[in-house]
């Protein structure tokens, strides 16, 4: 049995899960909005000097936790600050704040993921910019939507006028391969866009304003709720394999352009 085989054999509502997500997320969204543009406080590295994490991603982690806590508490959580805990049959991948180096240094380009996976197939999704009050959702069967007005992602065919985001890794020597990837792809496209936060580059070529979006390097909870969403707004999602050297990413574009962008990024 496949895996969406298998997440289809459970008895869930989709759109139940999605109002869960969506409930999660503005929980930890008001933690983040009440230290956006103070000084930050217990701001400590993790895998790299330049990789952060910071008191407000833990609060906001911790709110999200107890909503689902209180409204699913057989579920299991996977979050990037509190790892993964409980063993149900669905899981909840989250990233408290996406963007944390953009929060932390006042840049209002930061969000909230929080999506709801079964067997491996994701069944809901929201990434939540607090800063502009934009809700990108969608479940694996309906209309993706932006604050509850439908969203297309780009339905362009020539990759030299797309506009393509993109993210770099914490580590020098995978920033110095990176910026390789960037030289070839730079020349071929119309720009170029360094957003600082994976989610929100999902979420924005779920909404048309990004082409495309590739990166290696990516977390499960950076990409579960924003590749759902892209994927419903008509964009084709694909995963980038690991390499000896690099980690596995993704790259997310419509139709008439993956090819040619996974041959450039691959």
């Amino acid at each position: 049995m496949s895996p969406l085989e298998q997440a289809a054999t459970l008895t869930v509502d989709d759109e139940a899960l999605l109002e869960v997500a969506r409930e999660a997320a503005r929980a930890g969204a008001t933690e983040l909005l009440a230290r956006f543009g103070e000084r930050p406080a217990d701001v400590h590295s993790k895998s790299s000097p330049t990789d952060l994490v910071s008191e407000a991603d833990v609060a906001a982690e911790h709110a999200i936790r107890a909503v689902l806590a209180r409204r699913r508490p057989g579920d299991s959580i996977l979050g990037e600050e509190g790892g993964a805990t409980g063993d149900g049959d669905l899981r909840w991948v989250v990233d408290p704040l996406d963007g944390t180096v953009n929060f932390l240094f006042g840049i209002p380009v930061f969000a909230v993921s929080v999506a709801c996976e079964a067997a491996g197939t994701t069944l809901a999704g929201v990434v939540l910019d607090p800063i502009r009050d934009e809700c990108f959702a969608a479940t694996r069967s309906g209309e993706p939507m932006l604050n509850d007005e439908p969203i297309h992602g780009s339905r362009r065919a020539e990759l030299a006028t797309a506009l393509v985001a993109t993210g770099f890794g914490y580590d020098a020597r995978v920033r110095a391969r990176q910026a390789a990837v960037v030289s070839r792809v730079l020349p071929r496209v119309r720009d170029i866009r360094r957003g600082g936060a994976a989610a929100i580059d999902l979420a924005w070529c779920a909404g048309g304003r990004h082409d495309a979006y590739y990166e290696r390097g990516v977390h499960r909870w950076d990409v579960a709720a924003g590749s759902l969403i892209a994927t419903r707004a008509g964009l084709e999602v694909r995963e980038l394999a690991r390499t000896e050297e690099d980690a596995a990413g993704v790259v997310v574009a419509p139709p008439a352009l993956i090819d040619e962008l996974c041959a450039l990024v691959g």
